[in-house]
């Protein structure tokens, strides 16, 4: 992937202030955001999780249990750190994301690939695995990704998907509501983009409950699916197997 000069214009960035955008709207949205904040998007994420981000990764690298060497393609791999902890535990990684700037920002050495999730440029069966990191409130259409994924994954591979969460316990809730909502925006604006970080926390109402994200996901082909809280439901971890 060529690392040409990116346009860093904030056109079309999610207003705070709207509801959030819909349709192909989110998607030129979450493309222009992503587009805006690459350059910082690392620095800021381990600032804003305490690091836990590269534990909760190193978490779902070691769900997919899969012999070294196996092929793991990792969706909206932004600037590549799934492909780099992959890399490290003896897979053969795969980035794909839709968002040039990010892929222009990315510090891998993985093969790179242009393309949105529900339509990716990968074969049928070709992969062992997949792994999506923080990116499931991103996409335009969940269900329509599941199924890309119940494509390309061979029978019998896994997929492991991050994103945030919100803690079922009231306390713990209430407390990840103010650090998400208040502190996160306010770190996200004095290191980047204000607007961006605003809509971070937001875009979590973009997720359905958890009990049809799961469902929507053994419709998609795949089973034992399983689901977990992690740091206090911080951030979920769901895994499952792709059916034969």
């Amino acid at each position: 992937m060529g690392r040409g000069a990116v346009d860093r214009s904030t056109t079309g960035l999610p207003d705070p202030d709207a509801p959030l955008p819909q349709g192909k709207d989110k998607g030129r949205a979450v493309q222009a955001m992503f587009d805006t904040i690459a350059p910082r998007y690392d620095l800021i994420n381990r600032i804003m999780t305490f690091r836990l981000d590269v534990k909760w990764r190193r978490k779902a690298i070691d769900s997919l249990a899969l012999p070294a060497g196996s092929v793991v393609l990792d969706v909206a791999t932004g600037t590549g750190d799934f492909c780099r902890e992959l890399d490290e535990h003896g897979y053969r990684s795969i980035g794909v994301d839709f968002s040039f700037g990010m892929l222009s920002a990315a510090r891998t050495d993985a093969p790179l690939l242009q393309g949105d999730g529900m339509a990716m440029p990968v074969a049928t069966g070709s992969v062992d695995a997949v792994t999506c990191g923080f990116a499931l409130r991103n996409f335009v259409d969940l269900a329509s990704v599941f199924v890309e994924l119940g494509r390309i994954v061979r029978p019998g591979g896994r997929v492991a998907l991050l994103d945030a969460s919100e803690p079922d316990n009231p306390l713990a809730r209430a407390g990840h509501g103010l650090y998400f909502g208040t502190i996160v925006p306010l770190i996200g604006g004095l290191l980047s983009d204000r607007r961006a970080y605003a809509y971070l926390p937001r875009s979590l109402a973009y997720l359905p409950p958890r009990d049809t994200l799961l469902e929507t996901l053994r419709s998609a082909g795949f089973h034992e699916v399983q689901h977990r809280q992690l740091t206090l439901g911080a951030a979920q971890l769901i895994t499952a197997t792709r059916a034969a």
